[in-house]
């Protein structure tokens, strides 16, 4: 079994369009429904996948719930709902009603500058009331705050989306980086989603030959261990930089090396751990 986390659905040709991809997106600018996700990811031996939410339209958390009821291949969604903002109780408490909604994540604003800036941390409070999962991506200048979150809420489950944005070059990741994840795993609830590793490709389009990616996967094999990593394609996004298949090649064979309990853990045991599908 194989559990994709992160793959994003839209559909531009709705009545009142997407907030994201932009028009001037040309590859991304397009219809991308359940159907088209599984006709790159099941021929891959993927079973399932967890939604994530591009758009900061609240209704469309909805409109993919909706669409999840007669498609058994997405088995949840981790949706946007922007913190610090007048109705974010409400909406976390209406959608979390729903079986398949699992987190939030958010994006584009500096909430780490300042954690205690208007009611982020009472946001994030309640998303542990929840037993909601936190989606993530941040940079290094987040990294104090972040930190800070995590030890101010130890309930709250988080999740970091991309690799945390290091740059994939063949060699080891840089020292402040290692230093940063290491800081990150030191918390027990941190798990680290192995998504976005062509995007992150200091070459384009990304490569083929897994040694290029080999020592960010050591790295963070090392840091986060066989229980907190979990895969993710960011289809289709992903195809920025390579096919749906060179993305699981890559991990297929990087894995490949590693014992059949530590396999079923990054494709699939892991993410039920954190997010809780059914």
């Amino acid at each position: 079994m194989i559990i994709d986390t992160h793959i994003h659905i839209y559909d531009p040709s709705r009545p009142e369009g997407v907030s994201w991809p932009p028009p001037e997106n040309k590859l991304l600018y397009r219809t991308v429904l359940p159907e088209h996700a599984k006709a790159e990811a099941v021929p891959e031996g993927v079973t399932g996948a967890v939604i994530v939410e591009a758009t900061d339209w609240l209704e469309d958390n909805q409109w993919v719930l909706d669409l999840a009821a007669d498609e058994p291949f997405i088995v949840g969604l981790v949706g946007r709902i922007d913190p610090c903002t007048d109705n974010f109780s409400e909406s976390v408490a209406r959608f979390a009603a729903h079986p398949l909604f699992q987190g939030v994540r958010f994006r584009g604003k500096r909430y780490f500058d300042d954690i205690d800036r208007g009611s982020f941390m009472k946001d994030m409070e309640t998303l542990a009331e929840h037993d909601l999962v936190l989606d993530v991506g941040f940079g290094k200048e987040d990294m104090n705050g972040f930190l800070m979150m995590l030890e101010r809420l130890p309930e709250l489950r988080v999740m970091i989306e991309h690799i945390a944005g290091v740059t994939v070059d063949g060699n080891k990741p840089d020292s402040r980086w290692l230093e940063h994840m290491s800081q990150a795993a030191a918390h027990r609830q941190v798990w680290m989603k192995v998504s976005a590793l062509m995007e992150n490709s200091a070459i384009q389009p990304a490569p083929s030959d897994v040694s290029i990616y080999t020592s960010t996967l050591d790295a963070l094999w090392d840091i986060f261990g066989e229980d907190r990593l979990v895969y993710g394609s960011n289809w289709p996004v992903c195809e920025r930089a390579g096919t749906y298949a060179n993305c699981m090649h890559i991990v297929r064979t990087y894995f490949s090396g590693k014992h059949e309990e530590a396999r079923e853990k990054f494709f699939w045991k892991n993410s039920q751990m954190v997010y809780r599908w059914k």
